[in-house]
């Protein structure tokens, strides 16, 4: 199905003000079609004039539909729905005519010029389903009446408020909760559901008659110009929205002033009991900061463990037993790189680490083992997001190729160059995979050299790692085709969630 921005720049010559001024509208008028319980279809006419594009469809939540069918991208020509030509040539609402008979169900159409500045940019078709219709209550006259009074404010261009947009994470619906105020601030009429949010912050008696402004404030106390704030907004003064919160409540606010025929003559004040989803969301909150608390000491214990072997390492290394001291060294940088991923966990929400920057810090840690900095290190490519039970082996993994490269790919006089590469492959079937590459110019394997059966500890470190824990697959290659060297390949496989 088309976008409205593709239906609009095809078939109109609207500017991109106009444009926004639609989106607007659209983001909007669910609160409409739920007032009026009935489906809502925004025709613009095309360029040439003959013909009408329909550019969205919104259907209620309070009634049945008059269209099963998607009616986007439909075209018809001028003259086959009259309303149509009537409200958009003479910028008014229509309701004249019998109803329509669709597969046996009477609806009733109007239509409602959709003005901005001045200008009619298209009309709004509004088909109420008769099928069902009954002696209406108290609640649906309401709806009926606030639907009217916003049509009215769409027809003149009033509605909805520019610079106003829903920032909400969800703005309240008609169904929510709804209290229709009058000029001054009183209540007229609040439907059930608005009646019990107030009764859980602390309300005794009904709302009708009430001027809510006041009412709320008292129910949730503030102090200086916020509680005025908090007035004004509970009293329809202007378009605006806020929760309040009073006796372990809290509500969702979002008032709507009405300005049928340019004078307020009233407000809609939609609600919504948001405590159940805020106490979630500081439950989360919570969480979260336990986690990156967790994370930050572990990172603390494991520098700990390293300044403890690193002070033992200086005691046996006044003792001369060399082999020892760089045994201790290693087990130094090893649980060094842990507390890395460790120390950028504690500053993130989630176990996703950007990897990128954990590989930059243990390159620079194990190039400092190179004296006079005989021997560079870089990385080339990006290792991109990865969870932290990849990251935090993949971080020694790296480690350990690097501190091997630098103790044997060079002479003690050698200079030269290690790159570290990586490579995001593309996800199949959910999965993907990660392709790192630790390449030196040094002077090369020694003959017959099985990296699946030889070398030190720290290779069947990463041997472990990578096929045990990470499941993927390691080897030691020649550089080849004339040139030194030696390039450690890891190929890493990825589930769709690292990504």
């Amino acid at each position: 199905m088309p976008s409205m921005n593709d239906l609009v720049r095809q078939h109109t010559d609207l500017g991109e003000r106009d444009l926004e001024w639609l989106h607007l509208l659209v983001s909007e008028w669910q609160l409409l079609s739920d007032l009026s319980f009935a489906d809502l279809v925004l025709w613009l006419p095309t360029r040439d004039g003959t013909r009408y594009v329909s550019v969205a469809q919104m259907r209620p939540n309070t009634g049945p539909t008059s269209y099963q069918d998607d009616m986007v991208g439909h075209l018809v020509p001028r003259g086959r729905r009259p309303l149509l030509d009537v409200a958009l040539d003479e910028g008014r609402i229509v309701r004249e005519g019998d109803p329509e008979w669709r597969e046996e169900v009477p609806v009733r159409v109007e239509s409602i010029p959709v003005r901005r500045e001045g200008r009619v940019l298209g009309v709004i078709a509004r088909n109420t389903n008769l099928l069902t219709v009954r002696t209406p209550s108290r609640l649906e006259l309401t709806y009926l009446q606030s639907a009217s009074d916003l049509a009215q404010m769409i027809a003149a261009g009033s509605f909805p408020f520019p610079g106003q947009q829903v920032g909400m994470d969800r703005a309240p619906r008609v169904g929510d909760g709804f209290i229709r105020l009058d000029a001054e601030g009183v209540v007229l009429y609040a439907s059930p559901n608005a009646l019990s949010a107030y009764h859980r912050l602390g309300l005794a008696a009904d709302l009708v008659g009430l001027p809510l402004g006041p009412t709320t404030a008292e129910l949730a106390p503030t102090r200086g110009a916020v509680d005025e704030s908090l007035v004004k907004l509970a009293s329809g003064w202007a378009p605006r929205e806020a929760e309040i919160e009073g006796n372990d409540c809290v509500i969702q606010l979002r008032a709507i002033p009405l300005k049928p025929k340019g004078e307020r003559i009233g407000s809609l004040i939609l609600l919504r009991d948001v405590t159940e989803l805020r106490r979630r969301e500081r439950e989360l909150i919570t969480k979260d900061a336990t986690i990156r608390e967790i994370h930050h000491r572990v990172k603390n214990n494991l520098q700990t463990v390293a300044a403890l072997l690193r002070l033992q390492s200086r005691r046996i290394g006044a003792t001369g037993d060399s082999s020892a001291q760089a045994a201790l060294d290693e087990a130094v940088r090893r649980v060094g790189s842990i507390a890395i991923v460790h120390e950028t966990l504690s500053q993130n929400l989630d176990e996703r680490v950007e990897f990128d920057e954990i590989a930059d810090r243990v390159i620079s840690m194990v190039a400092e083992l190179s004296p006079d900095g005989r021997v560079s290190a870089r990385r080339a490519g990006k290792f991109g997001i990865l969870d932290a039970e990849t990251a935090t082996p993949l971080s020694m993994v790296l480690t350990e190729v690097l501190q091997n490269a630098l103790e044997h790919a060079f002479g003690p006089d050698q200079q030269g160059t290690i790159e570290v590469g990586a490579t995001r492959g593309e996800i199949r079937r959910g999965r993907g995979r990660l392709l790192v590459t630790v390449q030196d110019d040094g002077r090369g394997l020694p003959a017959g050299f099985d990296p699946r059966s030889g070398g030190n500890l720290g290779l069947q470190i990463v041997r472990t790692l990578v096929e045990g824990e990470l499941g993927g697959r390691f080897d030691m290659v020649p550089v080849g085709e004339g040139a030194s060297g030696t390039r450690v390949v890891l190929d890493i496989p990825l589930e769709q969630h690292k990504r």
